[in-house]
């Protein structure tokens, strides 16, 4: 079988105005994902293709009604008329081997250009000791003119990243870098978060939001993360950390701290 797996999980193939790409995978403090899934939920993004692979780790969950579940990765789409058109990915787990998280990064790009989107965002944690009171939000990019955009003073992102964090590992950093080959600007947004694998990084996730809204007006009420959807993030951390363990153990996704008290992982 081929590397990837596509399905598609619309009825028809939606006709999009050069959207905009947000990827949120599970990473240190699931701050992406948290972030991407938040818009999913509150934009009622609906539900493009799924993609699976012999490379996902080689596990299934144990749902609450006793039958097993295979884990996901899932892109999905939000249509607007006087807002950019979205593309949203998120999942339970990232490739596991550095050879699957270029194939992926490969066909997440292919399906990016396929409906025309100009830009591409990647989100994820930057790990501390300690718990951050008010995270703060970094941006890096593949594009110099379209970071010049994410760190104008109105966004309220910190555009000195260089020292802070080492190399970007995992697919927030590898869709940059293959986007640039590509010729697809994108950006990296990096919330502060604690280091502890888990810690769900609520406040981290809000500032990437934040920062999301602030840019694009896609119309989200940060607010709106309420206790239930912080209880269903919980769960699903609890579901995929066993995962993200035989992750790390595989891949060392993640980053070499700059310094003592900071790293990265996507």
């Amino acid at each position: 079988m081929a590397e990837w797996e596509i399905t598609q999980l619309s009825k028809t193939i939606p006709k999009l105005d050069k959207p905009i790409l947000i990827e949120g995978l599970p990473g240190i403090g699931n701050v992406g994902k948290i972030a991407v899934d938040f818009l999913i939920e509150e934009l009622k993004a609906k539900p493009l293709c799924s993609f699976f692979s012999h490379k996902f780790p080689h596990s299934v969950f144990v749902t609450q009604n006793n039958l097993i579940e295979m884990p996901k990765i899932e892109l999905y789409y939000k249509k607007s008329k006087n807002k950019r058109d979205l593309l949203l990915l998120t999942g339970d787990i990232q490739p596991i081997d550095e050879e699957s998280v270029y194939g992926f990064c490969e066909e997440i790009i292919k399906l990016a250009q396929k409906y025309n989107c100009t830009e591409m965002i990647t989100t994820g944690g930057i790990g501390l000791q300690q718990v951050p009171d008010k995270p703060k939000v970094y941006v890096t990019g593949n594009n110099k003119d379209l970071h010049k955009q994410y760190t104008a003073k109105s966004l309220k992102v910190q555009k000195n990243i260089f020292g802070v964090v080492g190399p970007i590992v995992g697919v927030s950093g590898i869709l940059l870098g293959l986007g640039q080959k590509r010729n697809f600007p994108g950006v990296a947004l990096l919330a502060e978060t604690f280091a502890h694998p888990m810690f769900l990084g609520i406040k981290g996730a809000k500032e990437i939001l934040r920062v999301l809204e602030r840019k694009h007006k896609l119309g989200v009420d940060v607010k709106k993360m309420t206790k239930d959807i912080i209880k269903v993030e919980k769960e699903l951390m609890q579901k995929t950390n066993d995962l993200a363990v035989e992750l790390m153990a595989h891949s060392q996704a993640g980053a070499k701290a700059q310094k003592k008290d900071v790293s990265y992982i996507g």
